[in-house]
């Protein structure tokens, strides 16, 4: 019977082995995690996150586009061929001719062409004032890039905060669960000897069942945090990475950061765009006006031109035909339509004014919201900072009290709970002035080197 039983554990092992031979993923993972610190990760991120590669192919984009425009200002050159076969011929009719009752034709059945054609503008207002608008999209394009970065910065901050705030998080509530368990084993080694109550035993094992979700719960947050800091950064969501730092290493920086921060929007991309394009509404509006002018184009034509009967193409005789001359164009009478252009950019120039001044106030008052969010995090840190001191002191002295015969478990599990919400208190200003601060640097535009 043992030998039988011992067979079924030697099998059972090897099917268990054979498993994770076969799927990897049962396995433990023998590499080591990617240490990275805040740094490191937006520098990954500014590299391989697939919204800056998009921005950038946009500026290439626009710089072609400008290349295209400054093409309009050089000869178009064009090779032309041509074949006309004559249904009914032409009738000449000459009058006074003695003899002639009738008309006659004239041209042949088959009449072939080919040659090349080229055009200039000489003077063309609207062209030079287009050449000036493919510039600001080139600008504009690069702008927008630079606004992309900032965002990408602002979210890779916010998650990187975010894995070190879960982080912490797990790290106290495993503190609460290590010392719920002490509590536990120490009860139990007493109730054994008969120096406590069941009842204690029984409270210190539901205090260890509630401080196990906890631990779990932030454990899975943490997971997520990761996670999506490496989505940002254009990581494998598979590899492992480890966030280097804590929260409490921003404590020392929090007043001299605040003291120093520069609220000014002159860098701020979303102006930065209204004025960019508030420019090109200019240019657009001058182009318009533009329409209004003349226009002189240079044309030039050299062809190779045939007239036969038959089809024997090698028997032909090519004449060449050659013309060169200019084209005035006065524009005298459109029906309205230049005039409704001119209003129409007019009134687009008068709404981009009203959301300049809408998109400034705003930004004026996130500024406010984020500098207010970040002085009232300070007086919450110094807040939480007292309460972790004291709170420490008061579960330390609960402790003695118990192990003394002087105090009770209630007791120790308030000054618990008390030492856990404080601590929590603490990571949790700490880490929303950092994004405030975050969000504050998105907003004035201020970008790292």
């Amino acid at each position: 019977m043992k030998l039988v039983k011992t067979k079924k554990c030697i099998l059972t092992l090897m099917g268990i082995a054979g498993i994770l031979t076969t799927y990897p993923a049962f396995a433990q993972s023998t590499q080591e995690p990617l240490n990275i610190t805040l740094d490191q990760a937006l520098e990954i991120a500014l590299s391989e996150n697939p919204t800056i590669h998009i921005a950038d192919r946009e500026i290439s984009k626009q710089q072609y586009a400008k290349k295209g425009v400054y093409a309009d200002l050089f000869p178009q050159i064009d090779f032309n061929s041509s074949y006309l076969r004559t249904i009914d011929k032409q009738v000449m009719y000459i009058d006074n001719v003695e003899g002639m009752s009738g008309g006659l034709k004239s041209g042949r059945d088959n009449d072939w062409r080919a040659g090349v054609s080229a055009s200039m503008p000489l003077i063309s207002i609207p062209l030079w004032k287009s050449l000036k608008i493919s510039g600001y999209d080139v600008e504009l394009a690069i702008e927008k890039a630079r606004s992309s970065r900032i965002d990408l910065i602002d979210q890779v901050k916010r998650s990187f905060y975010q894995v070190l705030l879960a982080r912490d998080a797990h790290g106290v509530y495993k503190q609460a669960y290590d010392n719920a368990v002490y509590n536990y084993n120490e009860i139990k080694q007493k109730y054994e000897q008969g120096l406590l109550a069941e009842y204690d035993l029984i409270r210190a094992n539901v205090n260890v069942k509630n401080a196990e979700p906890n631990m779990y719960d932030a454990e899975n947050s943490l997971i997520l945090a990761r996670w999506q800091l490496k989505a940002l950064m254009g990581l494998d969501l598979e590899e492992d990475i480890e966030c280097i730092g804590s929260l409490s290493d921003y404590e020392e920086n929090l007043i001299p950061d605040f003291i120093g921060m520069d609220t000014s929007l002159a860098n701020n991309s979303t102006l930065k765009q209204l004025n960019l394009q508030h420019e090109q509404l200019e240019k657009n509006k001058q182009i318009q006006i533009a329409q209004y002018y003349p226009s002189l184009n240079l044309n030039f034509k050299y062809d190779w031109v045939s007239s036969n009967n038959d089809f024997k193409i090698n028997h032909y005789k090519w004449d060449p035909y050659t013309t060169i001359g200019v084209t005035l164009k006065v524009p005298i009478f459109s029906g309205g339509k230049r005039y409704s252009n001119v209003k129409q950019a007019q009134i687009s120039q008068k709404q981009l004014s009203d959301q300049y001044l809408d998109t400034e106030r705003n930004l004026r008052l996130a500024v406010k919201q984020y500098t207010d969010q970040m002085s009232t995090c300070i007086k919450q840190y110094s807040a939480a900072s007292a309460g972790v001191t004291e709170a420490e002191k008061s579960y330390a002295i609960t402790m003695k009290r118990y192990e003394t015969g002087e105090g009770t478990l209630l007791e120790i599990n308030d000054s618990q709970l008390s030492l856990t919400q404080a601590q929590l208190n603490l990571n949790q200003s700490i880490y929303n002035y950092l994004v405030a601060k975050s969000s504050l640097e998105k907003t004035v535009g201020a970008t790292i080197q």
